[in-house]
């Protein structure tokens, strides 16, 4: 282990510190060091017990959360949002099970919250076995719903923030149904972290019923009071698509990754791995009609040391950007431009 930067400032302790880390693999003990060295520093801030409680909690929300994913990380999953009012016999229920039907049988997971509506909706279309429970505690919804009520992979969050950093870290695809503020609140926030660059790049499908305006109206509405007003630029409109129907928004979640398969950043630049390389021709041709966003060519490279030593994807093809990372609409294009030369 090499020694930290980020200490308690004692010797004595720090040293007490490197000692009880000293069996982990090196690279996770400098992290577990400084973890155990922000415990310590929270207790002696001058800050209320509110603060260190909500700390703690979120701690060990995050920490048993990612100990219940960490065996199905292989598996993609697709997070579903919805409103939790929406009744059985709505067409919006039967929609939503009959996508998360539809996509499991695909070898896909859902994951949605634990409540009625679409959430239940989606646990029943996936079936146990394939989904995931995010729920939060609220006192007007007591119980988890009966399909995935007592499932080892239902998880209680106490704060609204440790619950979605689970849907969105832990999901490869999100599907967006009509719902109340907590639903504009997901579709907000989700567009958000993609358009800056907080999260990768992921398909977003907004579902709604046949004939149905909520998503219409949605769209209508970015591209009347954001787009035209400055606030987004034009291709923040490709960063999510909406449909009314289920072999479409399949289609788009499938396609997505047809080509494309996950990205990381390694000293600056865009690493993208691939399922499929494409030619050299391919790549010149990105390079061109991205241009405007790259600083030089696509190139074809190794897995980094960073990959190698986490094991990543180093088995995949993989391309390096030099992205500018502003544009986040352009490089989606990028990646459905590069999808579509599987064709």
């Amino acid at each position: 282990m090499k020694p930290p930067r980020y200490t308690t400032g004692d010797p004595y302790v720090d040293e007490r510190l490197r000692e009880m880390v000293a069996g982990l693999d090196s690279f996770d003990a400098q992290m577990v060091f400084e973890m155990m060295t922000t415990a310590l520093a929270l207790a002696k801030d001058p800050i209320s017990r509110l603060d260190r409680k909500i700390a703690n909690t979120a701690l060990k929300e995050m920490r048993y959360a990612f100990s219940v994913f960490a065996p199905y990380r292989h598996v993609r999953k697709a997070t579903i949002f919805g409103s939790s009012r929406t009744a059985k016999g709505r067409p919006e229920y039967a929609l939503a099970r009959d996508f998360s039907r539809t996509i499991a049988d695909r070898g896909w997971m859902i994951v949605t919250g634990a409540g009625p509506g679409i959430m239940e909706a989606g646990h029943e279309g996936a079936g146990g076995d394939r989904s995931f429970g995010v729920n939060i505690v609220l006192p007007f919804e007591a119980t988890a719903n009966p399909y995935i009520a007592g499932d080892p992979k239902l998880i209680n969050f106490k704060y609204f923030f440790t619950r979605k950093l689970m849907f969105i870290k832990e999901s490869e695809a999100f599907v967006l149904m009509p719902g109340g503020f907590g639903t504009l609140d997901e579709a907000f926030e989700l567009l958000t972290l993609i358009q800056t660059g907080k999260s990768d790049l992921h398909p977003i499908v907004m579902l709604d019923v046949p004939g149905g305006t909520y998503w219409k109206s949605f769209d209508r509405y970015l591209r009347e009071e954001l787009l035209d007003h400055g606030y987004i630029s034009d291709s923040d409109l490709s960063l999510f698509m909406y449909t009314d129907d289920i072999d479409q928004a399949v289609e788009e979640i499938e396609r997505f990754y047809r080509v494309y398969h996950s990205q990381r950043y390694v000293n600056d630049r865009l690493i993208l791995r691939l399922n499929v390389m494409p030619t050299e021709g391919q790549l010149s041709e990105l390079s061109a009609e991205f241009g405007d966003v790259l600083e030089g060519p696509i190139q074809p490279v190794e897995p980094s040391a960073g990959e190698i030593r986490d094991n990543d994807v180093v088995d995949l093809p993989r391309i390096a950007l030099n992205f500018d990372r502003i544009h986040a609409g352009r490089l989606r294009m990028l990646v459905d431009r590069l999808n579509d030369m599987a064709v």
